[in-house]
């Protein structure tokens, strides 16, 4: 598979909570590109455990499995709905990729694996996760999220080599959506 998934691309978007990263990939389902969600990891984790999806239990489940496989637990328990998509697919993206571990595992095994940084002001992101319906997080505990990702997650390399960077401190998504865009031509992706 991995010759083949050589030629495919994989657009991964990066960047701190509340960026708009879910947002992008949620983009993208529109214009008919599929998307694997690492989160999907945790929660049939803990549907084949029987436990109710709370945030203690979501943390647990990802500790224990990064206890288990290493801080590339999520791409390794991915690796096969990827290179499902793929098999039907000449581009697919992924949601969730936060560790430097995560990227180099799947680097090596999909080349093609682009990633694109969603940026967002902190005070803009903040903000942003504390409107959140889902798992809302106060303004003030916003700085410590950030920090707990980046020294916990290993969060900051796959950040800080993207090959794209997209702004993203508006209020509406049009701009969001057009710079993605942007960044599909270049990579000569033609989806509408």
């Amino acid at each position: 598979m991995k010759e083949e998934s050589s030629q495919k691309l994989i657009l991964t978007f990066v960047g701190m909570p509340g960026a708009g990263k879910t947002q992008a990939a949620t983009y993208l389902v529109q214009k008919n590109i599929p998307f694997v969600r690492f989160g999907e990891v945790t929660d049939e984790g803990l549907r084949d455990l029987g436990l109710p999806y709370t945030p203690e239990n979501e943390r647990m489940y990802r500790e224990k499995i990064r206890q288990e496989l290493g801080m590339a637990a999520y791409a390794i328990r991915s690796k096969s709905k990827i290179e499902n998509l793929l098999k039907e697919n000449n581009v697919i993206a992924i949601d969730g990729l936060y560790s430097w571990e995560e990227y180099v595992f799947l680097k090596k095994e999909f080349p093609n694996l682009t990633l694109i940084h969603i940026f967002a002001e902190p005070k803009i992101r903040y903000q942003r996760l504390a409107a959140r319906r889902i798992r809302p997080v106060s303004v003030e505990k916003g700085y410590d999220r950030d920090v707990t990702e980046i020294e916990n997650l290993n969060k900051g390399g796959p950040i800080a080599i993207a090959d794209f960077c997209i702004i993203n401190n508006g209020d509406i998504f049009d701009n969001l959506y057009k710079q993605i865009d942007e960044v599909l031509f270049k990579l000569g992706v033609n989806k509408s």
